[in-house]
């Protein structure tokens, strides 16, 4: 019998298992939420090579397209032919150092004699934690550190590919998907996995979840609004605008920013946290540009600057203080390895140096 092949590693074919059971023979670690029944949509894999080996779609499978499968639903059916998966958890390496601006912690969620407060309101009683949570939503990528909202140290720093590739590889691809019939679904499963995620990155720690009373996500125009609801079918339509920006720019509100509930967002963490997400600059110049910005003290600065953000969507900001300008356009994910047929971007595996002596 043929093998099943995950992470450079095998095990032999045998019938009736799932793509998750071979997960687990193969130590592999795929994310669920539901008791691998098919409702959570956390378990999504790519299927490398086999496709026509597994069963038909089942029914809640019916939101993915291409070659990818919910691991608890693809069974092997054929046990005569390879099949070879890999999650949609990979976690490529990330620069984890580089400029840092140094402010005065300044957070809505403070300590107050043995009382937690968010803003003016008495929320919790103190069990040794104030934490936040940031968030950068890449197209490609998602990077989330988790922050002592006391001490200004960053707790833990994780990285992840963004679960929603079977909507596409660019944004507007996945403006397309969601404006069909399976629109929430980018929602959802985004969603799951940056609990999942918080998760994992504070179980080392021993720290509950509900410890986070503070957050902020950014992120392009796209994946923000995807995540906070928003119908961004204007977004890929001329003149490229969020629904947000035109509901500010006819008054009907006074920023692009966004600032809801957690549990307002289904985001797991302490219920009535703030999840904040800054203004957009405008069309696909996200919210991610601006914290850009606000990193590099832009807004001080008195010397022409110009930032460059390459991703998926690639950004680019010339200016002052005084005036600034920005432009956007589709690098598409080719920087961060989507689409390479041969060759692989910087996942664990990957040559990171080679040196002669």
């Amino acid at each position: 019998m043929s093998p099943v092949f995950a992470d450079g590693k095998e095990y032999p074919i045998s019938p009736q298992k799932t793509i998750f059971d071979y997960a687990d023979n193969l130590e592999v670690r795929v994310p669920t939420a539901c008791g691998r029944n098919g409702e959570c949509h956390e378990c999504v894999v790519e299927i490398k090579k086999g496709m026509e080996s597994l069963n038909h779609l089942t029914q809640e499978e019916t939101f993915l397209r291409g070659n990818y499968r919910l691991a608890c639903q693809a069974v092997v059916e054929d046990l005569t032919s390879d099949v070879e998966f890999s999650t949609l958890r990979r976690q490529p390496k990330i620069l984890t150092s580089g400029v840092k601006r140094l402010v005065n912690l300044d957070s809505l969620a403070t300590k107050r004699a043995d009382r937690v407060f968010i803003a003016e309101v008495d929320v919790d009683r103190y069990q040794g934690h104030i934490l936040g949570l940031a968030g950068d939503i890449g197209t490609t990528t998602i990077v989330l550190s988790i922050v002592d909202l006391e001490s200004g140290d960053t707790l833990a720093t994780s990285s992840f590919e963004n679960p929603q590739r079977f909507g596409g590889s660019d944004v507007m691809n996945r403006i397309s998907y969601d404006g069909g019939p399976n629109k929430g679904e980018l929602k959802k499963v985004l969603l799951s996995s940056i609990n999942y995620e918080i998760g994992e990155m504070l179980r080392e720690h021993k720290i509950h979840r509900r410890r986070i009373y503070d957050a902020v996500l950014v992120g392009n125009t796209t994946m923000r609004d995807i995540l906070f609801g928003v119908n961004v079918q204007t977004v890929g339509e001329k003149p490229y605008k969020s629904i947000i920006q035109h509901d500010m720019e006819s008054g009907s509100r006074e920023s692009t920013a966004i600032n809801i509930s957690a549990k307002e967002l289904g985001l797991r963490i302490f219920p009535q946290a703030r999840i904040y997400s800054g203004p957009i600059i405008g069309c696909h110049v996200g919210a991610d540009v601006a914290a850009d910005l606000l990193a590099i003290t832009a807004d001080e600065t008195e010397n022409p600057i110009m930032l460059v953000d390459i991703g998926t969507n690639t950004e680019v900001v010339i200016g002052t203080r005084d005036k600034m300008v920005a432009a956007s356009c589709p690098a598409g994910p080719a920087f961060e390895g989507g689409e390479v047929t041969y060759g692989m971007p910087g996942y664990e595996g990957a040559v990171e140096s080679v040196k002669i002596r």
